[in-house]
């Protein structure tokens, strides 16, 4: 896993009546926190427990995605499922400005092999502005394996919604401006 220029600027948010309440504590931010500060070196800046509330939501992910934050990646836990009350994913899509389902779909294919019901999940993918967000599922394996499923190509999908990256590393580039990536595979 390459570096990215600067340090990664993250926000985890967890999603849960139960949590939000006091009733139950949070295992899956925690967690997700120590990836992102370990596995990812990211500098996480914000987290947040709220409950199952499309609207408060919502509302946090336009919050954490205004430019004056500087987050790049926002990934909450808890609200993918099937339950009424999972609403993660259709508050993400109602402030996303581009949806990628690609991301979610690899980590759901790399997950399969430990679990099919890793496709139970409704976890969706999107930008707002210059903010990654992802919505992962809510129980502690179910999340860190997730993220784990997306630790690799994470810094140069930052890196390009940055704009750092002017290219794909073809042999015929000529870099003009930002940082060329050269590619193994």
């Amino acid at each position: 896993m390459s570096a990215p220029t600067r340090s990664i600027r993250a926000a985890v948010l967890t999603v849960s009546d139960r949590c939000s309440q006091g009733i139950t504590v949070d295992t899956s931010g925690p967690a997700l926190v120590d990836m992102l500060r370990t596995r990812l070196h990211a500098d996480v800046v914000e987290t947040r427990c709220l409950p199952d509330e499309r609207d408060l939501l919502a509302a946090c992910f336009v919050e954490w995605s205004r430019r004056q934050h500087g987050i790049d990646l926002v990934i909450s836990t808890g609200g993918t499922g099937l339950a009424p009350r999972d609403v993660t994913p259709e508050a993400a899509r109602s402030v996303f400005q581009r949806e990628h389902p690609g991301l979610m779909e690899l980590a759901r294919l790399r997950c399969l092999a430990k679990t099919p019901r890793t496709f139970l999940s409704r976890g969706v993918a999107g930008t707002v502005g210059r903010t990654l967000i992802l919505t992962l599922p809510g129980s502690l394996r179910a999340s860190t394996e997730n993220l784990d499923a997306l630790l690799d190509i994470l810094p140069h999908a930052i890196e390009t919604l940055r704009g750092e990256v002017q290219d794909d590393g073809r042999p015929d580039a000529n870099p003009v401006s930002g940082k060329v990536v050269a590619h193994e595979d």
